[in-house]
């Protein structure tokens, strides 16, 4: 065999090789015919060529969506004679309206209208659901039967209820609507919140809240805002870039005294940390600590004192002494006193009673001093509650801080207002603003806490190169 024959077959004999033999000129595909084995069922549909059925079924589909088959039309429809051109002939005036003047053809629906419309032949799917009624097989059998019964002279039983039953008695309308063109008819305004029904405000309001006809009342405590401080404060007149020095000096003085009582609860705080000097250890102290119990000390003598003994007419001490019983006499004594106690105290009251009648103008100037220092305690309580009012609330676990003045320096002052540093931060204003005003509890950034270790693991190409 040829080498060059011998090199052909190898290459065709290995994957991706493609011939150039039966190769389709248009689509570059290979056109050679596979030797499939038929008789398998798996392989009918698999190397079975239905393009064509395809077409054909698309096609039909096609004209059944256009105006219908064409092998089904008749020949009037699918052709016409042509007769040369048509006569010219005068065009129909259309119609004028009044107020309006058209010129021109006629107007012709947008071809975006055109577009839109239903162009399909084929009517839609019938909805079965739509035409189906319950229990319409039960229903058609009780009618049956009932038509059978009545032919044979046979009242059911639901018919005699019906024929008992009582008929209603019509009874006259407590209130008539007003005709609308009556003139003389009250005002309605379908857009008020009140309710438009006299019939439900003349019934019971539990009977009208229970069944939901009534709206619940809103509570007062709703309606009143949580402070009454404004949603944006005004700095005062020394914060300007441009300030009068009176007012500057105003508020630096306002700054300096915010300072100073930060230094003061600091210094506060550290004073209660500080060590006392009295308290810390010296060495003579180590050394006694040291050298305790290495000294021996003479043991006193203790004092015995010597245990009394109780005589209680010749009874121990832990015996029970039983109370001896009064005689007639003593009881009766004992009752005279306590009447001439009773008596006394009696005598005593009236007595104090009448000697404050001769100080009933002492008497009245104390209830008026009373009802004075009252007054005063009332209106203090009122002004305490009135200033309470804008303060910031205690709303959740952190108390609110207020922010820091942004104040200018003197010798920070800018003379023009293009040379003025903007300080602070509107976002912070805002959220100082609504911590302020009791609309939202103070907060504090959320810390980020680690849940799992950093694992520092070396990669290899590092770890080639080191």
């Amino acid at each position: 065999m040829a080498p060059g024959r011998k090199l052909k077959r190898v290459a065709a004999s290995q994957p991706g090789f493609l011939s150039l033999k039966n190769l389709d000129p248009k689509s570059g595909i290979s056109t050679r015919r596979k030797r499939v084995n038929k008789n398998k069922k798996k392989n009918w549909n698999k190397y079975s060529n239905i393009d064509d059925v395809d077409d054909f079924l698309e096609d039909v589909r096609h004209q059944e969506r256009t105006g219908g088959l064409l092998s089904e039309k008749s020949d009037d429809s699918l052709f016409f004679l042509d007769a040369g051109p048509k006569p010219k002939h005068v065009p129909k005036v259309p119609d004028q309206v009044e107020g309006k003047k058209r010129k021109g053809k006629l107007q012709r629906p947008l071809r975006i209208d055109l577009i839109l419309q239903h162009d399909s032949h084929i009517p839609p799917i019938k909805d079965v659901l739509s035409h189906q009624q319950p229990n319409a097989k039960k229903l058609r059998r009780s009618a049956q039967k009932a038509e059978h019964l009545a032919a044979k002279g046979i009242v059911t039983r639901t018919q005699r209820k019906q024929l008992n039953r009582k008929p209603l008695i019509k009874r006259d309308k407590k209130s008539v609507t007003e005709a609308n063109n009556n003139p003389n008819r009250d005002y309605f305004d379908i857009w008020s919140q009140e309710p438009c029904d006299t019939a439900k405000d003349s019934a019971d309001p539990w009977y009208l809240q229970q069944t939901g006809k009534k709206r619940v009342k809103r509570p007062d405590q709703l309606n009143k805002k949580p402070s009454v401080l404004p949603a944006v404060e005004v700095i005062a007149p020394g914060g300007s870039y441009n300030p009068d020095f009176f007012s500057h000096q105003a508020l630096l003085q306002e700054a300096h005294g915010v300072e100073v009582k930060k230094q003061k609860a600091e210094d506060k705080i550290n004073k209660r940390l500080a060590v006392n000097k009295e308290d810390l250890v010296t060495a003579e102290n180590i050394f006694q600590e040291q050298v305790e119990g290495l000294v021996e000390e003479s043991e006193e003598e203790e004092e015995t004192t010597p245990i009394e003994e109780r005589e209680e007419d010749g009874v121990g001490g832990g015996a029970i002494v039983l109370a001896e019983k009064k005689t007639e006499k003593q009881r009766k004594k004992q009752k005279a006193e306590k009447i001439k106690e009773q008596r006394r105290k009696a005598v005593r009251t009236l007595a104090s009673k009448r000697q404050q009648l001769f100080q009933i103008r002492s008497i009245r100037a104390a209830v008026k001093t009373q009802e004075q220092r009252t007054f005063a305690r009332q209106k203090l309580r009122k002004a305490n509650m009135e200033a309470q009012k804008a303060q910031p609330r205690r709303l959740g676990k952190l108390k609110f801080q207020p922010q820091d003045l942004e104040v200018k320096l003197s010798d920070e002052l800018a003379s023009t207002l293009r040379q003025l540093k903007p300080e602070g931060s509107i976002i912070q204003d805002r959220f100082k603003s609504l911590q302020k005003r009791n609309l939202i509890e103070p907060r504090e950034r959320a810390k980020f806490t680690r849940r799992y270790k950093l694992k520092y693991v070396e990669k290899r190409a590092f770890r080639a190169i080191t």
